[in-house]
């Protein structure tokens, strides 16, 4: 499973709240459980890109990591999801969540000198492996939606009047013309 999946929990969301069938916010809630445990069970607390699921009991673990997708670049598509979540349901799991996701950031990817860097290595708290570089994605969306997850205003670009594009940008949702 890809991070970049981890926006669907929050589109499923966004449905419902729209009139999309309720069981979709079923497995919305189950996606992002799904897309918060990619960063719980790794030893920085932050998601590989790319996990792998093993379905073998043998193995002893449930979520596999290669080496090539051990890497975090500080990507927006969780934390996007945790906030569409926590507006919906107004459950404060989904904040802690994000607080926990935003105290790693900061542990592992925070530059003495300002800003984040992504990183390598999730597996390793030691040497995580900084890359000297932040992508902008992370100041215009990652942080952006913390924010907002952090915010006591829930009307703070209301989800009824603001739509979100793929960028983060909040767009006015205009009223459909009288027929």
């Amino acid at each position: 499973m890809d991070h970049l999946v981890c926006f669907l929990p929050g589109t499923l969301a966004l449905g419902v709240h729209n009139g999309l069938p309720g069981d979709h916010m079923d497995l919305a809630v189950q996606l992002m459980e799904t897309c918060y445990q990619m960063y719980k069970r790794m030893e920085t607390g932050l998601s590989p890109e790319i996990a792998h699921f093993s379905m073998q009991a043998s193995e002893g673990q449930d979520v596999i990591v290669k080496p090539a997708d051990r890497h975090n670049l500080l990507r927006p598509e969780t934390v996007e999801s945790l906030f569409y979540m926590h507006r919906f349901t107004k459950d404060s799991k989904y904040r802690d969540w994000g607080w926990n996701i935003l105290q790693s950031f900061n542990k592992y990817t925070k530059v003495p000198g300002g800003g984040y860097t992504s990183i390598n290595n999730v597996g390793d708290p030691a040497n995580p492996g900084p890359r000297d570089k932040m992508e902008s994605f992370f100041l215009g969306e990652t942080l952006k939606y913390l924010y907002l997850l952090f915010s006591d205003d829930m009307e703070l670009l209301s989800l009824d009047k603001y739509i979100f594009n793929t960028e983060a940008h909040p767009l006015p949702i205009w009223p459909s013309p009288p027929k």
